[in-house]
């Protein structure tokens, strides 16, 4: 299936802040000498999470400009462009990416093992299952079909490109992004606030 992601730094940091809570939770389990099944979603959670954070744009730009000795990726990411509003705002970008049902799967019941245990964060910090449950709730957020296939055309054409939105696929646009804000910021006025002045 294919989700619509966000060309977004507060997605991104969040996503790739699962890596260290999966590890160390695969670490302790795999050093208590006992082969449980928690271990097994965890193993799974994470071959997932890679699998999805390689297909990522900003993985990808990272990848390229800060990391050319790791070998790439199997799948390449998707071409970069650029959109726009009917009224010529540059808006940021969504990329579809293909990810397979077993993945979301395997993140899901991690997600479900995680959920309401744990010790208390820090103060000012979240949940690890509050942020795993903000990720996962963007991969499962449903695209609009009409934009997911303006998207996927301009991803088949294998080279940056400048998009132009028509209004109707704009308002989709919006409305799906502001879903995505709300997933990701919702919970603290400020962050709300500076991360929707990205998309609106």
């Amino acid at each position: 299936m294919y989700v619509l992601v966000p060309d977004d730094p507060v997605f991104y940091a969040k996503f790739q802040s699962l890596e260290e809570p999966l590890l160390r939770h695969l670490y302790r389990l795999h050093h208590s000498g006992a082969d449980s099944d928690d271990e097994r979603v965890i193993s799974d959670a994470y071959d997932s999470w890679v699998q999805v954070l390689l297909k990522l744009p900003l993985w990808a730009r990272w990848h390229t400009e800060d990391a050319p000795a790791v070998p790439a990726p199997a799948e390449p990411p998707p071409p970069r462009y650029t959109l726009y509003s009917m009224r010529g705002d540059q808006l940021t970008s969504l990329y579809p990416i293909e990810v397979t049902a077993v993945d979301l799967g395997h993140l899901t019941a991690c997600l479900d093992l995680f959920a309401g245990t744990g010790p208390e964060p820090p103060y000012g910090e979240e949940r690890v299952d509050d942020v795993f449950r903000r990720v996962m709730d963007v991969l499962l957020l449903p695209p609009p079909p009409g934009l997911l296939n303006i998207l996927r055309f301009v991803g088949s054409q294998g080279i940056a490109l400048s998009v132009t939105l028509p209004t109707e696929h704009e308002r989709e646009y919006q409305r799906f992004c502001e879903e995505i804000v709300t997933i990701l910021s919702s919970g603290d006025t400020f962050a709300y606030r500076s991360h929707r002045a990205m998309y609106l």
